[in-house]
């Protein structure tokens, strides 16, 4: 029976009277249904029994242990007043409980429920009455969905008025409280209300780190970001664009101990999630909302399955969706599209899905075909079959409003359009001129556009693209429909609304729409549906992928974080636009993108109109033969990916994750973004132009790796891992999915644990119908394990079946076991699959002397390749990825050469101190030389933009050499950089740089975004040990730092900071570099010491910016010899 829980302490009383305990508690917690009981003054008893002593603003949330907020007790016999209540209108409001962590025992109100007082019972109009700040009330909660998981309102009136949840796959799971016993929350947010804004603040401990938030640019970990859920067409966003074309209202929090935690703000509203204070969570939008919290969790996997158990998983994709899909906008005819399924078979490039863009319709009329370039998809729908492909085809919610176009007036027919607040159907602008945009929150609506995909799905179609969903409108500035609009939803869903409380569930319902259409079709086929605008649980219905990239290398570097962080919020099924959407790639660039994405759970390559071809021959044989390479991988790998995706349908896990998922506690791995985990095999990529580092130089989690490959190592292409513990299961190299056979040879990658013991699965069904879900399917469980025998010198490795799932018989079939040792190192075994198989292991000594000599040959065979790539892809251009040679621009005077590199973030590429012939700084160094950023994270935007170069002065006569230059970093702003080599001093370096704001549009009133000047030098230590850091601080005391081998930042701020200079110093050779600068321009120093080298950097204040109030940091370098 569902028990009143306790946070009546907050009601401090004068008298201990039970029934006035009660009353005054219910009046305070639920105004609304207490009239007669919330009308009192706030006096304080004249006997002072009783204070208040509200929680303190810098501590927004409370912990499961914080200490109670007031000094009463209330006592606990409330059953003598039960004859006083009664049960009217009881379903309505009984879940809405708080609870207190003092008062543990709840059992005296086993059989108590709570109901409306009658009106006849009211308290003395003497009675005092403490009436609380609303700012100040703990939020009211409940136990919901499973234990650890707690929804918190800010009052029973406001959980009354909230909107039904959309993220829920059932939303009765939210309304419905559960009640399991020590089920208590350990953080408490603080609820406020400003206005009509509610707020939300949620501090957590120190050390935590924030993922999540969707479909978001940047980094992977979250700390010092803020976004907006407000589904957007974000064409050309960068790192720093703040709302893109999804909302996921949804942050995962790791904390330091490695336990993971969660919290959706579940509002379809516009939200703000402001994540830029350290371990504190702050989300804001304009209605009252409910506050989901999950966890904390002893592993991210649990907090996800949780996650699942709310918003429900991903239905199983059909298995040819896993393949690799090639697109265009557009293929501007049925033959083109002939054409290059028609090379894929030839050139023998693995490839499932070819795509239609926009172009095959008649006008951009959805449901309809150009007569001229596509007048029969039935007749291209067969020939893409019979080459083993599947057609996918872009249907655009906007459709043409012009009577005789079909659906236009079916869809007046039934009345299905969103409407104008003054109900006339609201028609904007989009590809084909004036659109009617579907109202897809109405089930009249839904099963209408349903007809229509069945009818469109008859002639071939295979799958369908969900666009411009967002909703996107042309020529608005908000570029969607007006906020005022209104949609007339199905009551579940909330009923008559503004757009502006649907907009961002829009393209969720289309997708719904579709995928049910989608079913109709075809009852025992697998729908498939991609769709660029979503909310979080719209992996129920669709995949999706990161909107309109660019050919860049800073998209390259964001497709992984992109993934990762929707795999974070319950959409597994993503990836980039393989090659970048708009602008023109290149060799290498779409070489290393096709090496990451063809190992990212949705493989797609498009490009837009106006761009030169991006298919995988496009670039040259060489570029052809790695992406060869690349897709041959994902397709030997396709067992594993299945076996993930039905890991991901069972239990929410995400197919891609993290590299921290490894190993939760250890905080080195948790800012990681160029590597990744597709279930136990680790994936290092490199998605910049730099060459791919040696074995040596990786950083792995702790435990065992294993490298393997399949005979395909290349440097443009990632390293792959198995972990120690893991088994992968493989198949053949197919051309499509459709090729592959059950009786395939199955072949397990098995990598022992320091126990010496691994298991893994391999999940099978028919890979397109539903049997799965009556058991037509095959969940085979391996094992292996070391043993000792006495057939065997060195011990063997027993590998079985150790258990299965699923009706579905096992195929006659080889199955062969590749045991990985080390590097390049395994011992093969071949068997009948479902029989035990024995290997005998090699000793120490020969995988010794093997993995020394596979070293050797792997380094001569990585430089040979990198050699011929090096003339075959040339310099490229680092951004842009323009294919011309880009030469270093060189300074020299006195005793002082530098390299510096425009084209590639104005950086200081070299530093020369010539009469000692000591290279401070080497571009091939990876920390990069002398670099500056445009904000507190790490490589923020001006790291790696094109500077041009303004001006260029040459040493004459004895004279100086001069360098200014100029990078964009978006947003109206520039960072200008002048470096000096002055005629007056042979040893210094002077550098001045600002950020600048050149646009009126920089910002509201001028004023740009938030920014901060850092400057980031590495410096190069040949004696890293004998290496230290000499300043005076501000205070005036002498302050000396010496290498650690944590390499952790070390903030120095206020007077600890260098009073204007400080040096790096070389005590072995004498050799070092004074740092000068003004200290009024620097408010924070930085020190990070890395494997031989150390960052000595400099920090700005961070504030907006205009045309008159510039950052600026000008310093120097000397360079000396003492």
């Amino acid at each position: 029976m569902l028990q009143i829980a306790h946070r009546l302490r907050r009601f401090p009383l004068a008298a201990p009277n039970p029934a006035l305990a009660l009353s005054l508690a219910l009046s305070h917690l639920y105004p609304s249904h207490f009239p007669l009981l919330s009308s009192s003054p706030l006096p304080v008893s004249a006997s002072g029994a009783c204070s208040s002593s509200p929680s303190s603003p810098e501590s927004p949330s409370l912990s499961r242990h914080s200490p109670p907020r007031h000094s009463c007790e209330i006592p606990a016999l409330l059953d003598r007043r039960r004859s006083a209540l009664h049960q009217p209108e009881f379903s309505s409001w009984r879940r809405a409980f708080v609870r207190d962590p003092v008062l543990r025992d709840a059992r005296e109100f086993d059989e108590f429920r709570c109901a409306r007082v009658s009106q006849a019972w009211a308290l003395p109009t003497e009675a005092p009455v403490w009436r609380m700040a609303p700012a100040l009330m703990t939020p009211v909660w409940l136990p919901i969905v499973e234990k650890s998981v707690f929804r918190f309102d800010e009052s029973v009136p406001a959980r009354e008025d909230a909107a039904p949840s959309i993220s829920f796959e059932n939303p009765r799971l939210r309304e419905e409280g559960i009640d399991i016993e020590s089920n208590e929350p350990e953080f408490i947010p603080v609820i406020t209300l400003e206005g009509s804004n509610q707020i939300v603040t949620l501090k957590l401990p120190t050390g935590t780190s924030f993922y999540g938030t969707g479909e978001v640019s940047g980094a992977v970990e979250r700390t010092g970001k803020r976004i907006y859920s407000w589904n957007t067409d974000a064409w050309g966003y960068n790192q720093n664009t703040t709302s893109l074309y999804q909302s996921h209202p949804w942050v995962v929090a790791i904390l330091e101990n490695g336990q993971a935690f969660g919290v959706l703000a579940d509002t379809t509203r516009r939200c703000e999630i402001d994540l830029r204070k350290e371990s504190i969570i702050k989300m804001s939008s304009d209605a009252p909302y409910p506050v989901i919290t999950f966890g904390p969790f002893p592993t991210p996997e649990a907090l996800m399955t949780s996650l699942a158990r709310a918003t429900g998983t991903m239905q199983m994709p059909p298995k040819w969706a896993l393949g690799y899909q090639q697109c265009r906008w557009s293929y501007m005819s049925a033959d083109r599209v002939s054409e290059v399924a028609a090379t894929f078979r030839e050139k023998k490039i693995p490839c499932d899905v070819v795509w239609m863009d926009i172009d095959y319709m008649q006008d951009f009329k959805c449901f309809t075909f150009d007569k001229n370039t596509f007048p029969d998809p039935k007749a291209l729908s067969d020939d893409l079959h019979s080459k083993g492909f599947r057609g996918i085809w872009m249907l655009d919610p906007g459709l043409k409003a012009e009577k005789g176009y079909f659906a236009y007036d079916t869809g007046c027919e039934n009345d299905v359009w969103i409407q104008t607040p003054d109900g006339k159907t609201y028609v904007g602008e989009c590809w084909p001129g004036a659109v009617a945009f579907p109202d897809f929150l109405n089930e009249k609506t839904r099963n209408w556009w349903a007809k229509l995909v069945k009818d469109f799905v008859a002639v071939g179609v295979d799958g369908i693209w969900n666009d411009m969903n967002e909703p996107a409108v042309f020529k608005t500035v908000s570029k969607t429909m007006p906020e005022t609009n209104i949609h007339r939803a199905d009551e579940e869903y909330g009923g008559r609304q503004s757009h502006a409380h649907y907009h961002n569930v829009y393209g969720m319902f289309q997708a719904r729409s579709t995928y049910e259409g989608m079913k109709l079709a075809n009852p025992d086929k697998r729908p498939f549906v991609l769709t660029r605008a979503a909310f979080i649980g719209a992996h129920r219905y669709a995949a999706t992928w990161s909107g309109d990239n660019l050919a860049n290398w800073e998209h390259l570097n964001m497709s992984i974080p992109m993934a990762l962080n929707l795999g974070l919020s319950g959409q597994s099924f993503s990836g980039p636009d393989i090659g970048g959407f708009a602008g023109d790639s290149t060799p290498k660039l779409f070489a290393r993108w096709m090496g990451l994405g063809a190992m990212m759970p949705f493989a797609r390559g498009h490009s837009e109109q106006g761009t030169i071809d991006q298919e995988p021959w496009s670039f040259g044989p060489e570029v052809e033969e790695l992406s060869r390479f690349a897709l041959n991988r994902r397709y030997r790998l396709l067992p594993h990916y299945y076996t993930l995706f039905h890991k991901t349908h069972t239990t929410g896990v995400p197919v891609m994750t993290p590299v921290f998922f490894a190993d939760p506690t250890d905080v080195k791995l948790r800012k990681i973004d160029d590597s990744f985990l597709i279930g136990s095999i680790l994936v290092k990529t490199w998605p910049s132009p730099k060459r791919r580092n040696s074995h040596a130089d990786l950083e792995l989690p702790k435990g065992i790796w294993q490298r393997f490959h399949f005979n395909d190592d290349h440097p443009e292409l990632p390293m792959l891992f198995l972990k120690g513990g893991a088994i992968v299961p493989t198949g053949p190299v197919v051309q499509h999915v459709g090729e592959a056979s059950p009786t395939d040879t199955v072949t397990l990658l098995i990598a022992l644990n320091e126990t010496g013991k691994a298991a893994g699965d391999l999940y099978e069904d028919d890979g397109e119908g539903f049997g799965y879900q009556d058991g037509d399917y095959l969940l085979t469980h391996y094992e292996a394990e070391k043993v000792s025998t006495p057939n065997a010198k060195y011990g063997e490795v027993v590998i079985r079946v150790a258990s299965t799932e699923g009706r579905r018989e096992r195929p006659k079939r080889t199955l062969q076991v590749r045991l990985l040792i080390g590097e390049d190192v395994q011992v093969e075994g071949e068997c009948v699959d479902g029989e035990e198989l024995r290997i005998k292991l090699l000793g120490d000594e020969d995988v010794s002397k093997s993995i020394v000599s596979n070293r050797e040959a792997w380094t001569a065979d990585l430089d040979r390749k990198q050699s011929l790539l090096d003339t075959v892809f040339g310099d490229h251009h680092p951004v842009l990825g323009v294919g011309a040679t880009l030469m270093p621009e060189d300074l020299e005077k006195g005793n002082v050469s530098l390299k510096v590199l425009a084209y590639n973030g104005g950086r200081i590429a070299s530093m020369i101190h010539k009469p000692s012939g000591y290279e401070w700084m080497e571009e091939g160094f990876k920390n990069g030389g002398y670099e500056e950023f445009s904000g507190s994270e790490f490589r923020s935007s001006g790291w790696n933009e094109t500077y041009n170069v303004v001006k260029r002065e040459l040493a004459q006569m004895g004279g100086y050499e001069e360098i200014k230059m100029e990078g964009d970093i978006g947003g109206g702003l520039v960072l200008a950089r002048d470096i000096l080599l002055p005629q007056d001093s042979l040893d210094t370096i002077k550098v001045s740089s600002s950020i600048v704001a050149r646009s009126v549009g920089a910002g509201s009133g001028g004023f740009s975004r938030l920014v901060r000047l850092r400057i980031h030098p590495t410096f190069k230590l040949v004696h890293p040990t004998r290496s230290v850091i000499l300043y005076t601080a501000v205070d005036g005391t002498e302050r000396k730092m010496e290498p650690e081998m944590g390499f952790e930042e070390h903030l120095i701020e206020g007077s600890d900071r260098p009073n204007g200079e400080w040096k790096i110093l070389d005590q072995q050779t004498g050799l070092g570099v004074i740092n000068r600068f003004d200290v009024n321009q620097v408010a924070l120093c930085n020190v990070k010491w890395g494997p031989g080298s150390v960052a000595l950097e400099l920090w700005s204040e961070e504030r907006p910016v205009s045309k008159d109030t510039p950052l600026t940091i000008s310093h120097e370098y000397e360079l000396i010899d003492e």
